[in-house]
């Protein structure tokens, strides 16, 4: 596929939402007026041709036809283009071609072969260009250069084939046909060899972007953002959106294992972790969102995090995902050993204790401020055998059971805590306090 001039080929490509995310597109289709030196063998071995101008303009005539049949080559060998090429951008293409062969013929033709080092190099050399600004187009659309090379290949044998049957017709000698062929290839080399520069640097540009993006979106996500707003960010960074997000707290060196791990859409934030209301940022640590990991799927998240240090917040709708961090991120104050996954659908009770910690101790003092004149081992016995009681609905032989203790044990020591607290366990109110009280551990 012989490609065009750099106005025709902004117009290969039309824009589209994934294309102005990268936010290069402006800056990639310009070009300097001057010809790359990879044009300079294409252009010199096509002003050696010297074709006169009978059949320069013979075979100009017939360029529209040569479009026509190297679009439809290209739609029937290349599936990639199958379906774009059948609307505007197949015209546009036609064009495109059609062009490229009509400067081609200009090089080659002995009228321009004086001037052919100077003028007609700025005139392939542009087609070069293009052609790199056209790898990058295909890139911003989503399409493997392979495609592009195959169009190539297809565009340059179906114009040989054309170009060389009417060539012979025209009386043209077959030293000038295999010169002309050499000259073909050659500036199919080049443009091939401009678009796969073109494409892997749009390829490393866009890449860049999209972890910029990617990064925004999460931290988006993590501070509670407006559902709209995170719908841009996802469509900016090509994340498709899941039904649910689990936010996942690991040790920061562990998290790319980890994430190695789980599912490939999952998103990760590795440092400046957003706070939450009330504690401060987590430090060293790394928050990976999960997606589609609630119901019967948590219990094999919780599987494959077994044996490391984890925090797992609950599944929520994926533009609720600040709440599943804000959990992740209160519940890892609680007490674990190393090695453990906290899952902190199974703690909702002691992450509750642990919001608001100096009103809870506020509460533990008042609550228990019967005991305070005791001493602290007697205190933390009478305590402990308190809670036990109020969990187990005083049955003395499970109370008993669970402190290890004989059931005459508990008996007495009950006796002393009626003594302290008076009527206070007869009230609901005091009741739920104690509970409360007895439930949370001194800091």
């Amino acid at each position: 596929m012989l490609c065009a001039t750099n106005k025709i080929e902004v117009d290969v490509v039309p824009d589209t939402p994934k294309t102005r995310s990268q936010g290069s597109s402006e800056r990639t289709r310009t070009s300097s007026p001057s010809p790359p030196p990879a044009a300079t063998r294409t252009a010199a071995q096509a002003a050696e041709l010297a074709l006169d101008e009978q059949t320069a303009r013979s075979l100009r005539s017939h360029l529209p036809e040569v479009a026509e049949s190297v679009i439809a080559a290209i739609i029937e060998e290349v599936p990639s283009y199958s379906a774009p090429f059948q609307g505007r951008m197949g015209r546009v293409i036609e064009q495109a071609v059609r062009t490229s062969l009509d400067s081609f013929l200009d090089a080659a033709s002995a009228a321009s072969a004086s001037g052919a080092r100077e003028g007609e190099q700025t005139s392939i050399g542009v087609g070069v260009q293009a052609a790199e600004q056209l790898g990058r187009a295909e890139a911003r659309a989503g399409r493997p250069v392979d495609a592009l090379l195959s169009a190539y290949r297809v565009g340059a044998r179906v114009s040989w084939r054309e170009v060389s049957r009417m060539a012979v017709a025209q009386g043209a000698e077959a030293a000038t046909l295999g010169r002309f062929a050499e000259v073909v290839f050659t500036y199919i080399d080049e443009l091939s060899a401009a678009s796969v520069a073109g494409h892997n640097a749009e390829t490393h540009t866009a890449e860049r972007a999209r972890i910029v993006n990617l990064d925004r979106l999460v931290r988006s996500l993590l501070v509670g953002a407006p559902e709209t707003r995170l719908v841009e960010a996802a469509q900016l960074a090509r994340w498709t959106p899941a039904r649910t997000l689990t936010v996942v707290l690991v040790a920061g060196e562990r998290a790319l294992n980890t994430a190695a791990m789980l599912d490939p859409r999952t998103l990760s934030l590795g440092e400046d972790l957003p706070p939450v209301r009330g504690l401060p940022a987590p430090d060293r640590v790394a928050a990976l969102l999960v997606p589609d990991a609630g119901g019967r799927a948590r219990g094999a998240l919780l599987d494959l995090l077994s044996g490391r240090d984890a925090v797992v917040g609950p599944a929520v709708p994926w533009t609720e995902a600040d709440r599943s961090y804000a959990r992740a991120v209160r519940a890892a104050v609680l007490p674990r050993e190393s090695g453990t996954v906290l899952d902190t659908d199974a703690h909702l009770a002691q992450i509750v204790l642990a919001a608001d910690p100096e009103t809870l101790a506020d509460l533990r003092e008042s609550a228990l401020a019967p005991f305070a004149d005791l001493t602290e081992g007697s205190a933390e016995r009478l305590a402990e055998t308190l809670r036990a009681w109020l969990l187990l609905q005083g049955r003395r032989e499970l109370v008993a059971e669970a402190l290890h203790v004989h059931p005459q044990t508990v008996r007495y020591r009950m006796g002393q805590v009626r003594e302290l607290l008076g009527d206070r366990l007869q009230d609901p109110d005091a009741v739920l306090e104690l509970v409360l009280a007895l439930s949370a551990r001194p800091s």
